[in-house]
């Protein structure tokens, strides 16, 4: 099977900013196959648990921001890496990854998500 790399990778931030910014019901409707698996402990299977956090958490934060810091695609994988910024200044790097069906949906997700300590034992960005 040969995968549009880089239409999985643009699929994938789309996908991500629209349900990020407030719209998740667009995101699955553009974005989502036939299934969606979640491994985020936080959300359920499926579709709509997935529209329903995303719908309270921008009602709950909606002034957070998200900057896409790199895209990698490998077979029908995508991994994101993020750096989110959160009201009081909180800020997150993020790594995602998508696996997308032969149609270029995303049918599944992974993620992990650290807060930017205020102090590091090195000179090096965490991006």
């Amino acid at each position: 099977m040969t995968y549009n790399l880089e239409a999985n990778k643009q699929n994938a931030i789309a996908f991500y900013r629209t349900a990020y910014l407030g719209d998740p019901s667009q995101a699955v409707e553009k974005y989502v196959g036939e299934e969606y698996i979640q491994h985020n402990p936080l959300v359920g299977d499926g579709p709509q648990p997935f529209i329903d956090y995303f719908e309270e958490m921008a009602r709950d934060y909606p002034d957070k921001s998200i900057e896409f810091v790199r895209a990698v695609a490998e077979g029908d994988l995508v991994a994101l890496h993020t750096h989110q910024t959160w009201p009081g200044n909180k800020e997150y790097v993020t790594m995602d990854f998508f696996r997308f069906d032969d149609s270029g949906k995303i049918v599944e997700h992974w993620d992990s998500m650290q807060q930017i300590p205020g102090e590091s034992n090195n000179d090096n960005t965490m991006y």
